[in-house]
């Protein structure tokens, strides 16, 4: 069986992250799309709800299933039996970074696979961080975030 990792903190997750998890869904058994923890982040939405959020929009993607995760990526592709490791890259900037983890993670892990999976151009520009700041100032985030989460993601962030 053939299990791919899709990791990233999703918060929230946007159109962009939707078209990776489809388009990686049809090269695998199965995809993990793994919420992490970020030390390096400060999240705007709880662990609790980027999950709920995943779980909401996937519905029906019987081959991709959502867990949280703390930690160090390769322990967690060892615990899950994944072989891959999926990244969406929007720009060139994105690479370099998404490269270094890579080689770390090859350097860890000898096993593990990285797949660069290139956004589709309309979702070039799309971010998490362009959509909390467009959210919490009262913008239209409608073609940016599934339509099952928009209340959702206005609600916390017209609060702050």
């Amino acid at each position: 069986m053939r299990i791919f990792v899709y990791p990233g903190s999703f918060d929230p997750v946007t159109n962009g992250h939707l078209d990776i998890i489809d388009r990686a869904s049809k090269l695998c058994d199965k995809l993990i799309v793994a919420v992490l923890i970020n030390r390096s982040k400060s999240p705007a939405f709880t662990m609790e709800e980027r999950v709920s959020f995943l779980k909401q929009v996937l519905q029906g993607r019987n081959n991709v299933e959502v867990i949280p995760f703390s930690g160090l990526l390769v322990d967690f592709m060892k615990q899950q039996n994944a072989t891959t490791v999926i990244k969406g890259l929007r720009a060139v900037s994105d690479f370099e970074y998404e490269f270094q983890m890579a080689l770390l993670n090859k350097n860890l892990d000898p096993n593990i696979e990285t797949l660069f999976m290139m956004t589709n151009i309309k979702y070039s520009y799309l971010s998490s961080s362009a959509v909390k700041e467009i959210a919490s100032y009262g913008g239209d985030i409608r073609d940016l975030v599934p339509e099952q989460i928009v209340d959702q993601i206005y609600n916390k962030l017209r609060k702050k």
